[in-house]
């Protein structure tokens, strides 16, 4: 049997193949293996391949063009989430955005909204994510005394207890760190990832204590414990004494343990570098524009409109670690959930949490953000082009203070 009458007899056998149970279709395939000598597997190869026309075409899909651009809307608004992030924002923000104008849509595409899945979320915004480009020395001074006060502390919380708080600095020194410039001073709440900002010009105890101090009396939660890496600017006599006090107990992390630290340090990461970026921020008018961004729009777009994800266990499975998180909530959200805020303070948060329009924040978040890098060209003779979220590396021409170590003169008497 030649190739042409080969094919003639499979499309006679074809519509019965098609409409057979599976026990036929096994009976069909033998008789067509024996009439014309071919492999099995090559058969059925064959017959499923020609069928893919007559199968059932494509599943129609759930969300279309319209829930799809108010999805982007929303991911853009709330500061490009992932999807597990994004999907519990959608049930409590949609009416919400409805309300301020800024989603335009039937009550069937905000149903849409409110039930669609996570994994739904980053397979229907992988092709904007394409469109839109989203890529986006320590040598501590040893203070003996003082050092052995304060106790230490590993990665050891009860992350059920609200007030316990972690800090850190954040340089703002660009390629350089000569001379003097602004640090950010970062505070986190363990329990409920309530984050807050404050910005120093320098980094001496004199500065950075009633920035830390002010950044308490706005928080709405007592403090119960202040937790800071081995920094000499945290480690002194005078935070010190203001913790004891006040009746907050001081602790400080391991040496070169970083992950003693890591509430603050992924706070460092999504609220100070990915908004901030890299550049040399050194004068006064840079600081007050920082300041004015922390004190208002960015701690408010931050901890009522960016769900934190809280690890819930950690199993160890033939060599692979597992992590399971619990749902993403807000530090707004957390602090409203908890037992150890008192009514007044949550009714206070639930009004300030009425009158917010994310997407109004966001705008005044970036509007702030172009002032303040219009303030770094004004610095410059001639403006230039930087990329404000890549690391700068030091010119070879040039000497810092930081990558440079001078040779000190000897001292003694002449030979």
């Amino acid at each position: 049997m030649n190739k042409q009458a080969r094919n003639e007899y499979m499309k006679k056998l074809k519509e019965r193949y098609c409409e057979a149970n599976k026990k036929e279709k096994g009976k069909i395939l033998d008789e067509y293996c024996r009439n014309t000598e071919q492999n099995r597997k090559y058969a059925i190869r064959k017959f499923w391949k020609e069928n893919m026309s007559q199968r059932r075409g494509k599943k129609k899909g759930s969300y279309g063009s319209e829930v799809i651009s108010a999805l982007a809307k929303c991911w853009e608004i709330f500061d490009s989430p992932c999807g597990q992030r994004l999907a519990p924002l959608l049930k409590d923000e949609v009416e919400r955005l409805r309300a301020f104008g800024e989603l335009q849509i039937s009550n069937g595409v905000a149903d849409k909204l409110k039930r669609i899945s996570p994994k739904t979320i980053d397979r229907r915004l992988k092709h904007h994510k394409e469109t839109v480009g989203y890529k986006r020395k320590y040598q501590a001074k040893k203070h003996p005394l003082l050092y052995h006060k304060i106790p230490v502390r590993g990665n050891d919380w009860d992350t059920s207890l609200i007030g316990q708080v972690e800090i850190d600095l954040v340089e703002h020194c660009g390629a350089s760190a000569s001379g003097e410039f602004i640090n950010s001073l970062s505070i986190v709440d363990i329990a409920s990832g309530w984050w807050e900002g404050q910005a120093i010009l320098g980094r001496s105890q004199q500065r950075s204590f009633p920035a830390i101090d002010k950044v308490r009396r706005r928080t709405p939660f007592l403090w119960r414990e202040i937790h800071p890496d081995n920094d000499t600017t945290f480690i002194n006599w005078q935070l010190f004494r203001y913790a004891e006090r006040d009746n907050i107990r001081f602790s400080r992390s391991r040496p070169y343990h970083k992950k003693d630290n890591c509430f603050v340090e992924q706070k460092n990461s999504t609220h100070i570098r990915q908004v901030l970026g890299y550049l040399r921020h050194d004068t006064p008018w840079e600081l007050a524009a920082i300041n004015d961004l922390y004190e208002n729009e960015l701690r408010l777009y931050k901890n009522f409109f960016q769900p934190v994800m809280k690890l819930k266990e950690k199993i160890r499975d033939k060599g692979k670690i597992h992590r399971k998180y619990d749902i993403p909530k807000t530090p707004f959200r957390r602090l409203m959930g908890a037992d150890q805020l008192n009514q007044e303070t949550k009714r206070k948060l639930k009004a300030i949490y009425a009158d917010l329009n994310p997407a109004e924040l966001k705008r005044a978040i970036d509007q702030k953000l172009n002032r303040l890098y219009e303030l770094y060209q004004q610095k410059k003779k001639r403006p230039q082009n930087i990329m404000i979220y890549k690391k700068l590396r030091p010119r070879t021409r040039s000497i810092s203070v930081t990558y440079c170590l001078t040779q000190p003169q000897a001292v003694g008497l002449p030979t």
